[in-house]
């Protein structure tokens, strides 16, 4: 292929790209490096079996775009007003939760990096209008190109640092005895982790949002083809950094003794003395950036994709239109900012009960986003050619057995046991 056709192919890249940056936050740099740091690579198995199961439903977003015109929220209202309704709850709900989780952790690693001695919830507030301001001014010409080079930097950053942690060698001790994860204490460790991991399946529509968002002045709109590449592009980036935080933490924590603090500020300082320690004073920098980049690359795009959703979802519910204008955009992205810095204050220092809670909600809400997915992209309106062929469907129904399984087994033995 020419360079000419090679700039058309990755001309649809950006959305996909989006979606690595929202997805590689919280579930990799918190939740697979506990996975690895309490469990070493005992829950790998989790994590390849979540990825190869949420596949199709994040896919899916992309495909009923590209091939409708229309974004994954009009398919739902196509539906019937009870799907839409049900999505957005889910959304309602998990949104503050899920923006105050995402800033805690970010504010805590800033103030680790920048050595600011200042409350968290201050700092929280400070960095969501930093965010705020930034999609407000750049819109979402500024998002594209900013993640475009926060995802490479994350990724070269990341790998060379793990390289460097295996060179090294795991640091457990001789005499540690492996923990048992099959336990309610594990189990709810093992949906938190698998709930965000690579991210929440709502988060697939801020996918189609923002595919409408960069496509919306151009001619010709991209073709399955450019739109599967820039998702597999995305996603291929949330798999290989996900088993490279789980590495980080089997590599450097499992075994020593030592765990993470609930306190978002706490854990940020510790998580970054935990790999200078072992890998040396001199990586300090490059650990902090690290952790720094992953988180505030899922805060800016978990701000403007919940801002866009809620508008958007609002607008179809109430006012019969699928495209968000900026002043409804504003106005949720204002009070996310508002309920995000509340909920912080209210769980100060519970950095990782809120990151359990959000992670967890996001677990027993995803088979019912699944089945949305699924349905939407056999609808009648959609291109017979363009919905999922055979083998994607047999997954789709696997992956559905999957997470409405765990869902149950989970509530059984927290529950009803």
């Amino acid at each position: 292929m020419n360079s000419v056709g090679w700039r058309r192919k990755f001309h649809a890249v950006g959305p996909g790209i989006l979606f690595a940056g929202a997805a590689i936050g919280v579930s990799h740099l918190v939740q697979a490096t506990r996975a690895g740091a309490g469990y070493g690579f005992d829950l790998l198995w989790a994590v390849v079996l979540v990825l190869i199961f949420k596949y199709p439903f994040f896919q899916y977003s992309h495909r009923y775009t590209v091939a409708t015109g229309e974004s994954l929220l009009q398919g739902y209202r196509r539906l019937g007003v009870w799907a839409l309704a049900l999505f957005m709850g889910v959304v309602l709900v998990s949104s503050f939760i899920t923006m105050a989780a995402v800033t805690v952790v970010t504010a805590g690693l800033a103030g680790a990096l920048l050595g600011l001695d200042m409350s968290l919830t201050v700092l929280c507030l400070i960095l969501l209008m930093v965010t705020m301001a930034m999609l407000v001014v750049g819109h979402y010409r500024l998002l594209d190109g900013v993640m475009k080079i926060m995802v490479l930097v994350l990724g070269v950053l990341t790998l060379t640092a793990v390289g460097i942690a295996a060179v090294h060698g795991p640091a457990v001790e001789p005499d540690f005895v492996h923990p048992s994860v099959w336990s309610v204490g594990g189990l709810t460790f093992l949906l938190a982790l698998m709930g965000w991991m690579p991210a929440p399946l709502d988060i697939g529509a801020w996918s189609s949002l923002w595919i409408l968002e960069k496509h919306k002045d151009d001619q010709t709109p991209p073709t399955m083809a450019q739109a599967l590449l820039d998702f597999n592009l995305g996603y291929a980036a949330t798999v290989v950094l996900a088993f490279a935080f789980i590495s980080f933490g089997a590599l450097v924590m499992f075994g020593t003794g030592t765990e993470f603090s609930p306190s978002g500020l706490a854990f940020a300082g510790q998580l970054v003395e935990m790999y200078t320690s072992t890998l040396g004073n001199w990586s300090r920098w490059m650990i902090a950036l690290v952790a720094f980049i992953t988180m505030f690359s899922t805060t800016i795009t978990v701000l403007d994709g919940y801002s866009r959703t809620l508008a958007a979802g609002s607008g179809l519910l109430f006012r019969s239109s699928g495209k968000p204008d900026r002043r409804t955009t504003y106005f949720f992205m204002a009070l996310l900012v508002i309920l995000a810095v509340a909920i912080i204050g209210f769980f100060m220092g519970g950095m990782r009960a809120l990151v359990d809670v959000a992670t967890v909600l996001a677990f027993l809400t995803a088979p019912l986003v699944a089945v949305l997915n699924f349905k939407v992209v056999r609808a009648d309106n959609m291109p017979p050619a363009q919905r999922p062929g055979r083998f994607m469907s047999l997954l789709s129904w696997a992956g559905i057995v999957f997470l409405a399984g765990f869902s149950v087994v989970w509530i059984w033995i927290r529950w009803l046991a």
